[in-house]
This record gives structure tokens, sequence and C-alpha cells, in this order.
């Protein structure tokens, strides 16, 4: 409204700064009714992954979306090894640490505790993201 700031509405108006976000968040064209009913989009969440965990999904096939997050991860160095910074919507996440679950052993594979770990703290730090 003629360039009148958010905080000046709300006080012409008595309410809250919050309502005046809300009633022209509404007004605007490219918000419709039908975006408010649809699924909520989910937003990327970035986590730390141990460079155990990398490495050894590296070397799995992925699908091009998992492929894609990893690719685009950050390095970030950690005393003798690394951890990797993976910014990505909460599925792939889990799809990423489902893949990752032969380093827990079994399947006639051996389980060498240091990956075991490793993948307990991917998952661990992903917990809060599933439904």
């Amino acid at each position: 409204m003629e360039g009148r700031s958010i905080a000046a509405l709300a006080r012409d108006h008595g309410v809250s700064r919050g309502a005046i976000r809300t009633a022209v968040a509404d007004l605007l064209p490219n918000r419709t009714a039908d975006d408010e009913d649809g699924p909520a989009q989910e937003l990327p969440v970035t986590l730390d992954m141990p460079g155990k965990v990398a490495d050894s999904l590296r070397a799995t096939e992925l699908e091009p979306t998992e492929r894609a997050a990893l690719d685009q991860g950050v390095t970030v160095r950690r005393g003798q090894g690394y951890t990797l910074r993976v910014s990505a919507v909460p599925a792939v996440h889990r799809q990423l640490l489902a893949r990752c679950q032969p380093l827990d052993g079994g399947q006639e594979l051996p389980a060498v505790p240091a990956q075991r770990k490793a993948r307990r703290k991917y998952e661990n730090r992903g917990s809060p993201l599933t439904p």
C-alpha cells in the first residue's frame, strides 16, 4: 500500500504485524486457495553424514535424486576423516539411510564397528525426520 511499512499499517489498524502479513499474502496474485489445500511441500534439510557412510553410498547404485544430493554435499574435514553436509528433502535422507543398512552387517557381510557407528550417527541425526 503505497510503500508503507507493515509496522505502520499494523499501528493504523490496531492489529498485529502477522495479521497484516497474512492479509497481504492472501492478496498476492500468485497465491490461490488451492495452494493451501494441497499437500505441504517438504523443505530441504541439512544433515551431516559421516564420511564412512558417504563412501559406502557412493559405491552403491543410487537413484538420480540420491546421487545429486551426495554430489552437491559439502565436505567438512573432521580430524582423520570427514563429514559430508548434505541438503535434501527428508524423503531423500530416509532413502539414503535405508541404502546404508548393510553397514550394520548381516546377510553374510561382516560388520565393521566403525561403519556401524557411522550409520547409527547418521540415523540419529535423521531420526527427527521420520514421519
